[in-house]
């Protein structure tokens, strides 16, 4: 059953924050490298998250709404 598309952030610029208390357990869930939060662009249904302007890693942006707590820049 499909998710209904209010879970899919909005394009734009956010912070991602890590729902993970710690770092060993972001890189259990390989969010080490978001850990403890790093600047994500929502376009197009994609995040891309980034740090000191450089690419770290990118995922679908429902996936990221799932796994991140995003605060709007």
């Amino acid at each position: 059953m499909a998710r209904p598309e209010a879970d899919v952030p909005e394009d734009g610029e956010y912070w991602a924050i890590c729902r993970e208390r710690n770092l060993l357990s972001a890189a259990a869930n390989g969010h080490s490298g978001v850990f403890p939060k790093a600047k994500v662009t929502v376009s197009h249904g994609w995040a891309t998250f980034r740090r000191d302007g450089e690419e770290i890693w990118n995922c679908n942006a429902r996936y990221a709404a799932a796994n991140f707590g995003l605060q709007r820049l």
